[in-house]
């Protein structure tokens, strides 16, 4: 009688840990199935809306297509002809002068924006007040834009001839057309750029600036010794975005100067755009398309890859 009194408990302690294991199975396995629940609607959305387009396109792009018939296969031939053309060559060049000019700007000012955050600006009121230009829709701050740089009515042309400056074709000049749309893009998105940088200042440890004060480091030598290498991360982040969204700009352009005058802005978004709408090429636009894919993919594996945006020296 003893020796079976002795047995069972070891038994039942032994089958315990079993139970408690299959429950906790069965409890992931229910946080699996809600979580899927919660992902499917975007899941849909994304096949729906990006990858089944992504893969049409890529199969447009080897065929002479328009809206009118099927799909014809031609192989590598718009591939061939977009290298001898001279209209993409200009659009590329179009576009990386308005990514440069958009960049170099947006980054400087955001950051200076960022750093005033964080040092001086403490009013909620005035760190959302700079996000306002981005809540307003492209197109509008577009046409704001365009009117206030009318050669004619325009109040800031208005400004330039009653200091007796000539009057400047903001819009209408082959000169002006990009470092225009390119100021227009960065008023409007470094409030943003600028609330991104400024998180992840407020990640830096407070006592890192602390020992620097100590030490007597100047502000100048704690900004590029410290804030600079420690913010990189989040700079490498904002630099891959601002980059791949400035490659698809469109609607400024679209709405002010319609890639003119002649072509001084036809980006590679216009590009594609007359291609597809306006010339009812959709192979040729498809393959302009897969190719600007193709570029947008190098240009952020080489940012990521040089600016070491997955490691941190705070590690």
């Amino acid at each position: 009688m003893m020796t079976t009194l002795t047995k069972n408990p070891p038994a039942a302690a032994h089958k315990a840990p079993q139970r408690s294991n299959r429950g906790r199975g069965m409890a992931k396995l229910g946080d699996l199935r809600i979580a899927l629940l919660f992902i499917l609607p975007a899941m849909i959305g994304f096949v729906a809306f990006f990858l089944v387009p992504t893969i049409r396109g890529i199969y447009l792009s080897f065929t002479e297509y328009s809206v009118l018939g099927e799909p014809e296969w031609i192989g590598l031939k718009n591939y061939t002809s977009i290298f001898a053309d001279e209209l993409f060559w200009n659009a590329m060049a179009v576009t990386v002068q308005y990514v440069a000019i958009n960049i170099g700007l947006q980054t400087v000012i955001a950051l200076g924006l960022a750093l005033l955050m964080h040092r001086v600006a403490k009013s909620t009121f005035v760190r959302g007040a700079l996000l306002l230009p981005f809540l307003v829709a492209n197109v509008i701050v577009a046409l704001l834009w365009f009117w206030m740089l009318d050669y004619q009515l325009g109040i800031v042309n208005e400004i330039i001839n009653w200091m007796g400056l000539p009057r400047i074709a903001f819009f209408g000049s082959e000169q002006w057309a990009i470092p225009t749309i390119a100021f227009v893009n960065v008023w409007r998105h470094m409030g943003y750029t600028a609330l991104l940088i400024f998180a992840g200042l407020q990640s830096i440890p407070n006592h890192v600036y602390e020992v620097a004060s100590l030490d007597g480091a100047s502000p100048t030598r704690t900004f590029w010794s410290i804030t600079m290498p420690l913010l990189r991360p989040v700079l490498a982040l904002v630099l891959v975005v601002t980059v791949i969204g400035s490659f698809q700009v469109f609607d400024t352009v679209a709405v002010t100067t319609g890639g003119g005058p002649v072509n001084a802005s036809r980006v590679i978004q216009m590009y594609i755009y007359q291609k597809a709408f306006g010339e009812s090429d959709f192979g040729y636009a498809s393959a302009l398309s897969v190719i600007l894919f193709v570029i947008l993919a190098l240009v952020a594996f080489i940012q990521m890859k040089f600016l070491k945006g997955n490691e941190s020296d705070l590690d």
